[in-house]
């Protein structure tokens, strides 16, 4: 139970990152802070929440994503990075989960300057090249956002994890309505497309909410769990 929770709250941070924002917006409006509030859900039971919230100081910005669910678990992942251009600039990234007793921890550090990436997860350090535009999975969500904003969503996105570069790719599923604790949303609907076909992960965004995730699930096969809005401000 520890070790499937552990990994269900890994998933959960790594894919709320990579949530798309999936329309262009006729009234583009500048990246701004918010924070929002979630209900975490594991194989149809509520076992607790989650809240993500975007800051900033001059020109450095700070994206956190939190869950806790009851006693036994939590996951904290925070991204820093800078802003110029309509392009995020990323500069490190943390993961810090617990489950019961048992701690895990990974860290990427993005060097421009010198053309690498630095990580490290628990014990294990790597180094590999850096690109342009790379980016981790959290802020990877934002860069989506503000291309969706101007000239349109990229083919693919260059995203750091422990190993490497990971490309990903977003399908566009159609539009559905979403009710929510904090209300009922036209959303468009989006699917990540996964390697091994048993897993599938959907998000529902609200162009109301300036296309913030109203909803997000994830199914491998096995266990399933879902987020759901329960709270957002600006």
């Amino acid at each position: 139970m520890a070790n499937t929770l552990l990994k269900t709250f890994s998933i959960t941070t790594a894919l709320s990152s990579a949530i798309l924002l999936s329309a262009i917006s006729s009234n583009a409006v500048a990246m701004s802070p918010f924070q929002a509030s979630y209900q975490f859900a594991y194989n149809g039971k509520n076992l607790g929440t989650a809240t993500r919230t975007l800051s900033k100081s001059g020109n450095n910005w700070t994206y956190v994503f939190a869950a806790k669910a009851a006693a036994i678990a939590s996951a904290t992942e925070t991204s820093r990075f800078s802003f110029a251009n309509g392009q995020i600039i990323s500069n490190n990234f943390s993961r810090n989960s617990k489950i019961l007793v048992h701690n895990d921890t990974m860290t990427i550090n993005f060097n421009p300057s010198t053309k690498t990436i630095n990580t490290k997860k628990k014990d294990q350090a790597r180094s590999f090249a850096w690109k342009a535009g790379a980016l981790d999975e959290l802020n990877a969500e934002l860069q989506v956002r503000e291309d969706l904003k101007g000239s349109g969503l990229k083919s693919s996105y260059l995203i750091a994890d422990a190993k490497g570069l990971d490309v990903r790719q977003f399908v566009k599923k159609g539009s559905e309505s979403v009710k929510t604790a904090f209300g009922t949303y036209n959303t468009i609907k989006v699917v990540l497309s996964h390697d091994n076909s048993s897993k599938s992960s959907t998000f529902w965004l609200a162009p109301q909410l300036d296309y913030l995730p109203v909803k997000m699930s994830h199914d491998d096969g096995k266990a399933s769990y879902n987020l759901t809005l329960t709270a957002y401000k600006n």
